[in-house]
């Protein structure tokens, strides 16, 4: 079996063996590239470059693109290629090849292990992603080794289970983060041609490449944002340099102060690690507020996804909100709304329809806006457990980061998860309750739909 823990550049704690395999004989090494869809401040990769180094050898970076990946359309797929075509260009410069399929991840890596010594992928942690990991490292006959490059610091060692709240994970990650907070330099392929040839996906033209999966394409690209880690880096840096200060006003929906960091995030285009370090060294008084989404709230979701196995459905609440619910699921709704009617943005509330419309324009939607919007999909729906599959629907089908660990949390906190029991009321129980009037007390909400109505 290989040395796992061979270099020390890598902390061993993000590597996992997901097989048994021993190192073999073959014509080259593999980075499964999934989850973490950069070049940059890649451990992953970093990881595979080494070993190829270490057995002399080439190093192939493969990518499968699925048709059917759950609730993904073309503004995902969009999004997701721009990138590719980034890290495309930036393995090119570093003498790596890049096989892109469009075949099913799991199907397309095994047929491609049929030559490899070993086998490097990025870590996951929804369902599918799981899944798909455990399946090949089942297939293959050389070992593979999963390495956690997508969180500052790695799940399992945060924490065994599941986390109830952002104060119980929060000392957990504390006493690790410096260790974890890290970036290292790239090491550089020695051995770089692969004897056998490989015919990949062709990212030249992106419509053309978009037009050849056969996906859902109703849902069309936005314009707001586009993907990759230069993009990333872009946002990132005028962040930093005319928002930060003025993070404290994150949760007004008029103030262009946030950092636009969540898509890129859920792709993996851009390191959480990068994105910590370059805002630590800002300096600014605004940083830690910054940092305890970055990282202890963002990490909390993951920590709930991990480790809950209903984390995409009401079952996977906590039991407290559930009985609540259930004492309440029979109450009288003033409205009820079906699911077309939400989804165009047809209701009687001209601020939760312009926070829909911004979802459905932008891709993004305001973190306090999508809070209030959850909250009244619940008060207007038949009852919780419908409200719930409304929510995760339109969510995934519009957010350009949802289907992740933050948007399965995010949903999932409108319903009471990694919250408290707050004052009974009819429908909500003891789950926290949102309405209109709050939202004119803490903002220019007129201003909001002014704001939503001119980009549409």
């Amino acid at each position: 079996m290989l040395q796992f823990d061979l270099f020390p550049e890598i902390e061993k704690e993000r590597i996992k063996v997901l097989n048994s395999q021993h190192l073999r004989q073959g014509d080259f090494v593999v980075y499964w590239m999934q989850a973490t869809q950069r070049t940059e401040n890649n451990q992953a990769l970093d990881y595979a470059i080494m070993i190829a180094n270490k057995l002399n050898q080439p190093l192939l970076v493969y990518f499968g693109i699925t048709n059917s990946y759950h609730e993904a359309n073309q503004r995902h797929y969009y999004f997701m290629l721009e990138g590719l075509k980034e890290v495309q260009n930036s393995l090119k410069e570093k003498n790596i090849q890049f096989l892109i399929q469009n075949l099913s991840p799991e199907l397309g890596i095994c047929d491609v292990a049929k030559n490899a010594s070993a086998m490097v992928v990025d870590a996951g942690y929804t369902r599918k992603e799981k899944q798909w990991r455990n399946y090949v490292g089942s297939q293959i006959s050389c070992p593979l080794l999963q390495i956690e490059c997508n969180v500052v610091v790695p799940v399992e060692l945060v924490s065994s289970k599941e986390e109830y709240s952002a104060a119980t994970i929060r000392r957990k990650i504390m006493k690790l983060v410096t260790k974890f907070l890290v970036l290292n330099k790239q090491p550089v392929l020695q051995k770089t041609k692969i004897k056998k040839d490989f015919s990949s996906f062709e990212l030249s033209d992106l419509d053309k490449a978009v037009q050849n999966l056969n996906i859902d394409k109703t849902v069309k690209r936005v314009k707001t944002f586009h993907g990759g880690t230069s993009q990333a880096k872009q946002h990132l840096k005028l962040f930093i340099e005319k928002k930060l200060d003025k993070y404290n006003q994150r949760n007004d929906p008029t103030n262009d102060v946030l950092s636009n960091m969540s898509p890129y995030l859920h792709f993996g285009q851009i390191s959480p690690i990068y994105v910590a370090s370059k805002v630590l060294e800002s300096n600014n008084p605004a940083m830690d507020a910054y940092l305890e989404q970055l990282i202890v709230r963002r990490e909390l979701a993951f920590n709930f996804v991990f480790y809950n196995n209903n984390y995409d459905s009401f079952d996977g609440l906590p039991e407290w909100t559930k009985k609540s619910f259930n004492e309440h699921k029979n109450d009288i709704r003033e409205y009820i709304y079906s699911l077309d009617q939400l989804e165009k943005a047809k209701t009687h509330d001209v601020y939760w329809n312009a926070a829909q419309k911004q979802m459905l324009i932008t891709g993004k939607m305001h973190g306090h806006m999508r809070m209030y919007w959850g909250k009244k999909i619940i008060e207007w729906t038949k009852d919780p457990k419908t409200a719930y599959k409304y929510m995760l629907y339109l969510n995934n089908k519009y957010e350009l980061d949802g289907r992740d660990p933050n948007g399965f949390t995010g949903v999932a906190w409108c319903f009471g998860k990694h919250d408290r029991p707050w004052k009974e009321r009819p429908i909500f129980g003891k789950i926290r309750y949102m309405n209109a009037n709050g939202l004119r007390r803490k903002f220019n909400i007129e201003e909001y739909v002014k704001k939503i109505a001119s980009l549409s």
